[in-house]
């Protein structure tokens, strides 16, 4: 088979994504199927002679999908590398060092991440702040102050861009100066919902980073969230759950993060809310109760950034310059929520 383009970027694929990108669009793949055929193959073209009676013979089961030809894989590759290009979306791969440890270490990372802006620090722990899009003014501002603190602690917030307590959680953690991350439902091309499309430019002004496993131009299939949820937990040292309802898609991020061995905490004001009685019960079955960021960092034995959070002056001081911060991000919240 022989792949023709124009694209340079296509060419230098050849040699460093073609193959993850190949794997990538086979129809019928699960995560963990895509990681053991980047395993086993370690050429492009010896990928490109397969058929689907190959591949599942070497998976050992049937895969359930439509009819496709590995002709179909390969233009399907080609676009998404070249929107990539368009679009100025980055990759990197499973196979990388550069690729997010933590990640690397769950049961079905993905192979390829697509990503504007820049890749978190390894050296530096990370926390996911999760719960509902429609929170209490209460736990909007809980959300909002967490993020804030751990941001004034050096420790970026990983969450998932969507309205409520996410985009408070990130908002928080743009103002206390951390670089923040959004590991998006879609293409990171394709921000939803659209309101938060502003937040996303701050996201990224600030040096932080949007991350999908899906190429540029996927839309946000509703499927595609508790997916998204494995890769927000991976991501972090330990995951909050601020507010959730029963039927909360934060509590399967919690349930991600007791698979992958992350801490997990609920937060207090969340745990008595009308809307946490998901929350309620993480608390229940074992959760613990933050009311502070100190209470995370000094679990992480952070103790020097614990007794800056702790200093009255300190706390004043950052109250009183994120006063306008919060109060623009909370008017945003009830502006959407009203």
């Amino acid at each position: 088979m022989r792949i023709t383009t124009g694209s340079s970027y296509w060419i230098k694929c050849m040699d460093n994504y073609l193959l993850d990108l190949l794997i990538c669009n086979v129809p019928g793949l699960r995560g963990e199927d895509k990681i053991a055929l980047a395993e086993i193959y370690t050429r492009a073209y010896d990928f490109l002679i397969l058929t689907k009676a190959d591949i599942e013979y070497i998976l050992g089961r049937k895969m359930k999908c439509r009819p496709w030809s590995m002709a179909d894989v390969c233009k399907k590759a080609e676009t998404d590398a070249e929107l990539a290009l368009k679009r100025g979306i980055h990759m990197v791969s499973w196979r990388e060092k550069s690729y997010p440890p933590l990640l690397r270490e769950i049961f079905d990372p993905p192979l390829l991440l697509f990503y504007r802006g820049a890749l978190p620090d390894p050296e530096k722990p990370i926390a996911a702040i999760v719960g509902t899009r429609k929170p209490t003014p209460q736990c909007a501002e809980r959300a909002f102050t967490l993020g804030r603190e751990l941001g004034e602690a050096g420790i970026p917030v990983v969450s998932g861009l969507a309205l409520g307590i996410d985009a408070m959680a990130h908002r928080g953690n743009i103002e206390g100066r951390a670089a923040t991350i959004a590991v998006l439902g879609s293409g990171v091309d394709m921000v939803f919902p659209s309101s938060n499309r502003e937040l996303a430019r701050a996201i990224l002004n600030k040096g932080g980073a949007l991350l999908s496993e899906y190429p540029p131009g996927t839309g946000p299939d509703k499927w595609h969230f508790p997916a998204r949820n494995r890769i927000i937990s991976a991501l972090a040292r330990g995951v909050v759950i601020v507010e959730a309802p029963l039927k909360s898609g934060a509590l399967i991020t919690a349930q991600f993060a007791l698979d992958q061995n992350r801490d997990l905490w609920v937060d207090a004001e969340g745990a008595k809310s009308k809307r946490g009685e998901g929350t309620a019960r993480l608390a229940e079955e074992g959760a613990k109760l933050i009311f502070s960021a100190g209470d995370i960092l000094a679990e992480w034995n952070i103790e020097k950034n614990v007794k800056i959070l702790k200093r009255k002056g300190k706390r004043e001081d950052a109250e009183q310059n994120s006063g306008a911060a919060l109060a623009s991000s909370m008017a945003d919240y009830l502006d959407i929520n009203l």
